[in-house]
């Protein structure tokens, strides 16, 4: 099928190089011509494992390609997947205006009818109002679109992997033939009719992926109601962190037993600083936004999303304990993307906490395998570091915002040596405290007796 993806961003570059992976026809647009010129020259602006080779392996088939014509884009497609963001509002709310530019963009340029795909995150009603758009603003009426919603769970850092092998695909649909369409799109992933770009011929056994078609509101409210669900999930483990240092638990101990539960399970029951990145934090924005303007009190929620917050305080707290005075100390900052294996710094909380060591007149010295670029734009007054030794030189201590493994294997003796003091503060509960004591370290982290 001759597919167009508007958006390159994360979402969009990595559904538009699987699905040309998977045999489809793929033309990609974006509003930002760098990005664009970037990508034409073989060039990838973002950072996600796999998508490189993934790209490179496309370009060479011929079965992608880029423009910065969004006209171009929309004429040449059958199917059309809105890939544009929908940052938060200063209400909570999502703002739709970028999706809302583009329906009326592809009711002017259509001159086919079209299958047009929401695959940005929205909140539930969006399709209804898209729909509405592509119709009002068509030419004269006489091109028909069917509108779906498509929501993705990739996973920043795995989400090559997670296109490929899902854990389910959700399509919302309000009639037949776009459900019918979205599943011969999605054939050669539900048949396994691919060469899996991750692990080749090696690729384990996956199980059959369910195909669940619903309607388009109950599409994007699965979307919201699964992010904020795993979101509810991270600040109870934070709340046990803080009951475990009350009472000497260790929530390690804790999390993993009750994990155990097939009915609970053990992902994402992790302590530390919290949820980041442009997805949590803004769903469950959204999501709380949504329910508030139907006249739902989603109280819960709201309760966790005040625990996230509060988890930078908690961490500053054990900064401030341990080092008396912050100003004039130079602290070393292991981690500055919001999650390991990505370089989205996007509400990223090692980036709150460098901002308030800096107003507090620290010397921040950081490091991060991928996102050091990207911090810079943001954050000029750090020294930055390839290698986290030499952020660590000198350093009156070191704080663990970002759980890559470099981290989980860094040489500790050897960081010792030419640290200032030997103070960890961990946020990402990376390393053993017994071991970190027995090598000469203060070692303070989340929810596990000192």
């Amino acid at each position: 099928m001759r597919i167009s993806v508007i958006g390159c961003g994360y979402v969009g570059l990595v559904t538009g190089a699987c699905l040309a992976e998977a045999g489809h026809q793929v033309l990609c647009t974006d509003i930002d011509s760098q990005r664009i010129a970037q990508l034409q020259a073989g060039g990838v602006p973002i950072y996600e494992e796999h998508l490189d080779r993934l790209l490179e392996s496309c370009r060479k088939s011929g079965r992608i390609s880029f423009t910065s014509d969004t006209s171009e884009a929309i004429r040449a497609s059958e199917a059309i997947f809105i890939c544009v963001g929908t940052p938060p509002k200063g209400t909570g709310g999502a703002d739709l205006s970028a999706i809302d530019n583009v329906a009326r963009q592809i009711a002017r340029e259509a001159r086919s009818p079209k299958l047009v795909v929401e695959k940005s995150t929205v909140p539930a009603r969006t399709g209804i109002e898209l729909q509405r758009a592509l119709e009002a603003y068509s030419r004269g009426g006489e091109i028909r679109f069917r509108v779906a919603s498509n929501p993705e769970f990739l996973r920043e850092g795995t989400a090559v992997y997670d296109f490929f092998h899902p854990d389910r695909i959700v399509v919302g649909v309000n009639e037949a033939q776009a459900g019918e369409e979205l599943r011969e799109i999605y054939r050669p992933i539900l048949e396994r009719k691919f060469h899996c770009p991750v692990h080749g011929e090696n690729c384990p056994p996956h199980a059959e992926t369910p195909f669940v078609i619903t309607s388009i509101n109950s599409a994007e409210l699965i979307k919201h109601a699964s992010n904020s669900f795993l979101a509810l999930k991270i600040s109870y483990a934070n709340v046990i962190a803080d009951l475990c240092e009350k009472i000497g638990a260790d929530v390690e101990e804790v999390n993993h037993a009750m994990g155990l539960d097939p009915r609970i399970g053990t992902q994402f029951l992790k302590a530390g600083l919290g949820f980041g990145g442009f997805c949590f934090p803004k769903d469950v924005q959204a999501f709380i936004h949504l329910s508030e303007t139907v006249g739902v009190n989603f109280e819960i929620l709201k309760a966790a999303e005040r625990v996230n917050k509060q988890r930078i305080d908690a961490f500053l707290g054990k900064v401030h304990k341990a080092l008396w005075v912050v100003k004039g100390k130079k602290i070393a900052v292991l981690g500055l993307a919001f999650k390991a294996n990505t370089d989205d710094i996007r509400f990223a909380p090692a980036l709150e906490v460098i901002e308030r060591l800096l107003a507090e007149g620290a010397e921040v010295h950081a490091s991060d395998p991928q996102a050091i670029s990207r911090a810079k734009a943001i954050q000029p007054n750090v020294s930055y570091h390839e290698d986290p030794y030499e952020a660590l030189r000198h350093a009156d201590a070191a704080l663990v915002c970002t759980e890559w493994e470099i981290y989980r294997k860094l040489d500790w003796e050897r960081a010792g040596k030419v640290m200032a003091r030997r103070l960890v503060i961990d946020g990402r509960n990376l390393y053993a405290p017994g071991r970190m004591r027995e090598m000469g370290f203060e070692y303070h982290c989340f929810g596990r007796p000192e």
